[in-house]
């Protein structure tokens, strides 16, 4: 128990420490005052001070921030910050810099951790092996059995079963040679894949040519240098980004159902199952949330990182700033939407939990 408590502490701890780190690398970098570096919001339960700036820790575990020197119009300004060191008189590009820092901070964080795992454990895969033929398919009339492990698709080598699936899926439906290894024995067939109808990973349905194999799940480590680790970590780092904003769009297309949606209450089960299975997944569990921290904070939503970004975008296109009239109508209305999202989340959360005691 005291285990899983701190691990969600430092996995949500850590990944909101780094994002306002970028806020404030970014603002230091250009010469900007930062009055406080807080994590967590309300009242302050520690804190310190160096220099100008307040380090603190607050009451409320559910965020952070970086207060910089006159970063609101109706901001006071403290004594000893001369306007060069001013967040509102700096120009847009800068600012929008600073405001993009801490999103992108989670982006380069996900990407170290991959690394990191990816440097300790290497890159894990599913053996091109087959478990299963399922009955009367174009695998099991061509006479692949259970145990055959597939070693090339049309000539072309396969080293695991998504190089394996991709080939035949590639084909489009087209007739296809399998080279297996049987027992030693190097055995050739040719099959026609047949058109199904299968769910993807947001629950759509598509059409996808099939030959009827199963994987075995038996997986092997392929051992991987820095160099090398590096390069996997950033695909591995885009894909997730690519998954969390298709599956944002499916929401809103409500391919994704609503009572889908997590909260806190469900991000820390999830980081508690994870440390209770080893210390990797909970490195893999806390990149795939960074990559979401840092995707959702880029979102145009006043309030959010990306709702300042697009402000900043547009004082930029139109060389004035936007009214502070409808930055503090907008403000309401991203706060008003969120803080709906919240409640959701935190609804569904709870209705998970009622669930799993009622079963």
């Amino acid at each position: 128990m005291i285990e899983s408590i701190l691990a969600v502490a430092l996995v949500l701890g850590g990944l909101i420490f780094f994002h306002e780190l970028g806020h404030f690398l970014a603002a230091r970098a250009f010469g900007m005052g930062v009055v406080t570096f807080s994590l967590g919001f309300g009242p302050k339960v520690f804190g310190i001070t160096r220099g100008r700036t307040r380090y603190q820790l607050s009451a409320v575990p559910l965020g952070g921030y970086v207060q910089l020197v006159a970063q609101d119009p109706d901001d006071p300004i403290p004594d000893g910050y001369p306007p060069e060191e001013q967040f509102r008189l700096r120009p847009a590009w800068q600012r929008m810099v600073v405001v993009a820092a801490g999103p992108v901070f989670n982006f380069v964080l996900a990407w170290l951790l991959f690394w990191g795992l990816l440097v300790a454990e290497g890159r894990f895969e599913m053996l091109p092996v087959v478990g299963q033929v399922q009955k009367d398919s174009p695998a099991e009339v061509a006479g692949i059995k259970a145990g055959d492990t597939v070693v090339s698709v049309d000539g072309r080598a396969v080293a695991n079963w998504d190089t394996l699936a991709q080939s035949i899926r590639a084909g489009g439906g087209k007739a296809v040679t399998l080279a297996v290894d049987r027992d030693g024995r190097t055995m050739t067939f040719s099959l026609t894949p047949a058109m199904r109808t299968v769910k993807n990973l947001f629950g759509e349905e598509e059409s996808a040519p099939l030959v009827g194999i199963v994987a075995s799940g038996k997986t092997r480590s392929v051992p991987l240098g820095p160099g090398s680790a590096a390069g996997e970590a950033v695909k591995q780092t885009w894909n997730v980004v690519v998954v969390t904003y298709t599956g944002l769009l499916k929401l809103l297309e409500r391919v994704v159902p609503l009572d889908s949606l997590g909260g806190p209450i469900m991000i820390a089960q999830m980081v508690s199952k994870q440390a209770s299975e080893g210390l990797g997944n909970v490195v893999a569990l806390a990149a795939l949330i960074s990559v979401n921290l840092g995707v959702l904070n880029l979102l145009p939503i006043p309030v959010l990182d990306g709702g300042h970004l697009l402000f900043y975008a547009i004082e930029i296109v139109m060389r004035r700033p936007v009214s502070p009239r409808m930055r503090a109508l907008t403000t309401k209305l991203g706060l008003a939407f969120l803080i709906g999202l919240m409640i959701l989340a935190t609804v569904n959360d709870i209705r998970r939990q009622l669930s799993v005691l009622d079963g």
